[in-house]
């Protein structure tokens, strides 16, 4: 059996994933400052990628198309296709398991990989990482950055480390040294609010994670202290999982015993909207859409009852499951009655490249691609700032306890 110590872990973190994969279509702007963005006639909307030349300007994602305009007066915008996206990130999959069967999908553009067993074929674990960057540059026309560590959250703050296209190998010699200066926000897992807690407490740095008493960050954040401890001293067992061993997931839901119970139709708009929201976004993660939406709820002397419906078409917006839930709760809940608990799920399943019967006369084809504009912007936000970095305005603010969590790929990588 391989030893914890001994394991050698990728990251890999394609630059720019969507403005380098709309680039190989439009080598005419290779040259020029270009982002992936939102409705470029909108001048709220929203930076999804950009190129190194953006970069430069210091356009960032997530920040509106105005606010990068005036950075950067000749920006070119290009329009998101996901199909697209989608597609490369099956082929980039593909020479990864070239290398390794153990395969872990971080988001759409980055993935562990476990090659502890492959360095007897293919050579050091830095070796690998360089033969994987360029193997995706010559055949695919995009590049990378590589981690190589001995735990996947030192391999991932490898690839974070330099950028574009370079191999960082973080070891058990050198961690300290190479991260622990770093600000405490700059460690994986470590969000927004977390960071400012740290500094209100003095603790600006990884370094300074590392060296606090446990019990300090515990009581600080409970089970999450520990762990950011854990991390901060490379102390990380999590292992890659295999590529095939992906549990098929049946359902995904969200659900919530509220402060206070739901009396109005309001309150249960609001409820419905954040829930379905959650759900969406995770269904967004795992490439997944729901042919049906299931609702629970529960009254205040915890009756429950459980009811659901089938869509026409799959969906992963949370605005369609909004407006499923929201009808079955109108006829299957009495007006006015209160409600304690509630849950919203998203059933019968299907792989989102699956064929997916629209007419081509459906008058609904244009705003679906509208919401899917909108919700992988709002994505985008959150995997840069923070699952509550940005909402539906009716949802923000609530008084229900509702917040937005594990709606987008994890911590934020910079892209």
């Amino acid at each position: 059996m391989i030893k914890t110590k001994d394991r050698v872990i990728l990251h890999c973190d394609m630059n720019g994933f969507y403005a380098s994969v709309e680039l190989l279509e439009h080598p005419e702007l290779r040259d020029k400052p270009m982002a992936v963005s939102g409705d470029p006639d909108n001048r709220h909307g929203i930076i999804l990628a950009k190129n190194q030349l953006a970069k430069q300007y210091g356009v960032v994602t997530a920040e509106t198309i105005w606010k990068a305009k005036q950075k950067c007066p000749d920006l070119c915008l290009v329009r998101p296709h996901m199909s697209k996206y989608r597609y490369y990130c099956g082929l980039i999959n593909k020479i990864y398991q070239r290398f390794t069967d153990m395969v872990e999908a971080f988001s759409i553009d980055e993935s562990w990989l476990d090659v502890t067993a492959s360095q007897s074929l293919f050579g050091t674990g830095r070796q690998i990482a360089d033969t994987i960057r360029e193997t995706v540059k010559s055949e695919l026309g995009l590049t990378l950055s590589a981690g190589v560590s001995f735990n996947k959250t030192f391999a991932k703050m490898g690839s974070e480390y330099k950028k574009p296209d370079a191999t960082t190998e973080i070891t058990r010699e050198n961690y300290k040294e190479l991260l622990w200066p770093l600000p405490a926000g700059e460690l994986f897992g470590v969000g927004r609010a977390t960071r400012d807690k740290l500094k209100q407490s003095g603790i600006l740095t990884i370094g300074d994670i590392a060296n606090a008493k446990k019990e300090f960050l515990t009581g600080l954040f409970g089970k999450q202290g520990l762990i950011i401890w854990e991390h901060a001293n490379g102390i990380d067992d999590d292992p890659v999982s295999l590529y095939t061993d992906k549990e098929p997931i049946k359902s995904v839901g969200n659900g919530i015993t509220f402060r206070r119970d739901l009396s109005t139709a309001d309150d249960i708009a609001i409820a419905v909207k954040g829930l379905s929201d959650t759900v969406a976004g995770r269904l967004r993660k795992y490439g997944l859409k729901a042919y049906g939406v299931k609702v629970d709820i529960k009254d205040p002397y915890f009756k429950v009852i459980s009811r659901q419906t089938q869509l026409s078409s799959p969906t992963w917006l949370a605005e369609e499951i909004a407006k499923a839930a929201t009808e079955i709760i109108n006829r299957s809940w009495r007006k006015g009655y209160p409600i304690r608990m509630l849950t919203i799920t998203g059933i019968n399943l299907t792989d989102e490249m699956g064929n997916e019967q629209l007419s081509l006369f459906d008058s609904n084809i244009e705003e679906k691609e509208r919401l899917e504009k909108v919700e992988f912007t709002m994505d985008a936000v959150r995997k840069k700032y923070g699952s509550n970095a940005i909402g539906f305005a009716s949802v923000i603010s609530n008084d229900l306890g509702i917040t937005i969590k594990d709606t987008g790929d994890g911590p934020a990588g910079k892209k």
